[in-house]
């Protein structure tokens, strides 16, 4: 198990040649979750209509152009978990307000109703093609995805369970960053997740991370950039702050399709782009051939 101590390359530099003459093209960015009332919604890659089951049956993705819509915690656990091998842990913790922060309490409340979840992570044990695991999969629609404490509690634990019983860790990202509401004790969290994750490479225990559409903010720089294999979806948006703001700070256009995942391999920061059918057969691939299953 001495590949997981390998000291790995952390970051890739990048050198930007500013090209005024070129008119740059936005990307298609992948839609939210399929919500709200109707039971049709308008596919944004090839802008056909599409009965919303024909979607929920493909996997998220458009039956007609391969679009791929944003999925739920629990869609994420049907897609990589073998069916009736999944046992969810730590369902009782639940986010108070620290801060007393404006309005956040309605906010969580609100959340809860909308997504049915305490938070914005579900974890557990389950089995891959048989192989377990320990699991934890974030979900956008619960407050952007945010990492606050119960999230980053939430995650650890699921860190620890494989650390204890000596099975893989896969956490399935999806995240606007730090949940600002609960200030300071939210930033913990980054430290303490990557901490256990320390704990769990020296144990010589395997950790796929795989970032998904969109993840951005402290959840990039803390666990989502640390697994051992990270595994990523077709065009998905991996980075830390938004294309806006970096360039209102460095002043220069950005390449077409920058953060999206193809050019985050490029660049080093992402070892495999697997299409979302194949994501359960990739995981356990890299799985197999690491664990020595």
């Amino acid at each position: 198990m001495g590949i997981f101590s390998i000291n790995k390359k952390k970051y890739a530099t990048l050198k930007i040649e500013k090209k005024a003459e070129e008119k740059r093209v936005e990307p298609k960015r992948v839609e939210p979750n399929i919500t709200g009332s109707g039971l049709w919604v308008k596919c944004p890659g090839c802008n056909d209509i599409i009965y919303k089951k024909d979607i929920k049956k493909n996997d998220m993705r458009c039956p007609n152009c391969d679009n791929y819509f944003k999925m739920s915690g629990k869609q994420r656990i049907e897609l990589l978990i073998d069916k009736d091998t999944f046992e969810e842990f730590d369902i009782d913790l639940f986010t108070k307000d620290p801060l007393k922060f404006p309005d956040y309490a309605e906010k969580i409340e609100n959340a809860k109703i909308k997504t049915k979840l305490k938070e914005g992570v579900i974890s557990g044990v389950g089995k891959i093609f048989g192989m377990e695991v320990s699991i934890a999969a974030m979900d956008f629609s619960f407050l952007g995805g945010s990492m606050g404490t119960v999230v980053g509690e939430k995650i650890t634990r699921a860190i620890e369970r494989g650390m204890e019983r000596k099975i893989p860790v896969i956490v399935v990202a999806t995240s606007g960053g730090a949940r600002m509401h609960e200030g300071i004790l939210s930033l913990m969290q980054m430290a303490k997740t990557s901490a256990a994750l320390d704990r769990l490479r020296e144990k010589g225990v395997p950790f796929i991370s795989i970032p998904v559409d969109p993840t951005t903010g402290g959840v990039t720089a803390s666990f989502a950039m640390l697994g051992d294999v990270i595994i990523s979806e077709p065009k998905a948006l991996i980075g830390f702050a938004g294309p806006r703001v970096i360039e209102q700070t460095i002043k220069q256009k950005l390449p077409e399709g920058f953060q999206l995942s193809e050019f985050v391999q490029e660049c080093g920061m992402v070892d495999i782009i697997a299409k979302r059918q194949d994501l359960k057969k990739t995981v356990h691939r890299v799985l197999d051939n690491l664990f020595g299953l």
